[in-house]
């Protein structure tokens, strides 16, 4: 009983954290690019994977897998970030975070051609729920003119979906150990972004104010909130009970992004993601017995 109190308090804080993020990234993005402030939170987090696999054990990985890794790195946090933070850059937070958070389904899209899981009715009724979700959120409840949006941050919020998808579902074909994967995955992806930022925008400049967002999104991100998850799911006996904790971090976000970046939240933007959360657990509730 212990381990489970430990596991919720572990998944609960993980989750409060991951609600922060949406207001990190816009609040970053008001004072660095987005490379820039993807070059700053890949650091931070590589030396938090690196001291973590350092102190578990897991730096001692075979050499095929360091090179399944690299290939890792490439997606993340290399082409996933530059492809969120963009989007983030050119939406409102309160139209990315939601359509970010539709991965899930896209998920459940590819896991039929890629691992041959054809999914069931409920989870196809679950995939068109969220999707009316998107809509709503995207038209903003007029359906009768083109929105005035940003399509192509629309279209690279849609693409982190796909990207994040595959990246997780290639993690099902590698017996890895994460901590282990993601420290060198980190250290072979945070070249890459270095490169890019230098070839780009140029090397973002390192203050205060700087500082604090660069160690926003390495730790809360892509870092402590990770290795937090992964000792819950070590945890608990009952990781589909801990997972449904996920569903409260869109709304936690989105009174955040209301209440600190200062967006005006529409009331469609709340039923938009009411019902890509409905979606969600419609294509995620287990059969009944």
């Amino acid at each position: 009983m212990r381990s489970e109190r430990r596991a919720l308090l572990y998944g609960l804080l993980a989750v409060a954290l991951w609600s922060t993020v949406a207001t990190g990234f816009k609040l970053g993005l008001q004072v660095l690019e987005p490379l820039q402030l993807l070059l700053l939170g890949t650091a931070v987090s590589t030396f938090v994977f690196a001291a973590a696999a350092l102190i578990n054990g897991g730096f001692n990985l075979a050499l095929p897998d360091i090179g399944k890794a690299a290939v890792f790195g490439v997606i993340n946090p290399f082409v996933y970030y530059v492809v969120l933070f963009e989007a983030y850059d050119r939406l409102p937070a309160q139209i990315a975070q939601p359509l970010n958070y539709t991965w899930a389904i896209t998920l459940a899209l590819l896991a039929w051609p890629i691992l041959g899981q054809r999914p069931e009715a409920r989870t196809m009724l679950g995939i068109l729920l969220s999707y009316l979700g998107v809509v709503i959120l995207l038209t903003q409840g007029d359906f009768t003119a083109v929105p005035d949006l940003d399509w192509i941050g629309v279209g690279l919020a849609l693409a982190s979906t796909l990207l994040w998808a595959v990246y997780w579902l290639l993690n099902t074909k590698v017996s890895i150990d994460p901590i282990g994967l993601m420290a060198w995955s980190f250290l072979f992806g945070l070249p890459c972004v270095a490169l890019a930022c230098w070839l780009g925008p140029g090397w973002p400049a390192l203050t205060a104010t700087t500082a604090i967002y660069g160690l926003w999104v390495g730790l809360v991100e892509m870092g402590i909130t990770f290795l937090l998850w992964q000792q819950a799911l070590r945890l608990t006996s009952d990781a589909g009970r801990l997972g449904q904790l996920i569903f409260l971090s869109p709304f936690v976000s989105l009174w955040l992004i209301g209440s600190v970046v200062g967006e005006t939240i529409h009331l469609t933007s709340v039923i938009g993601l009411i019902v890509i959360v409905a979606g969600l657990l419609t294509a995620r509730r287990p059969k009944q017995a």
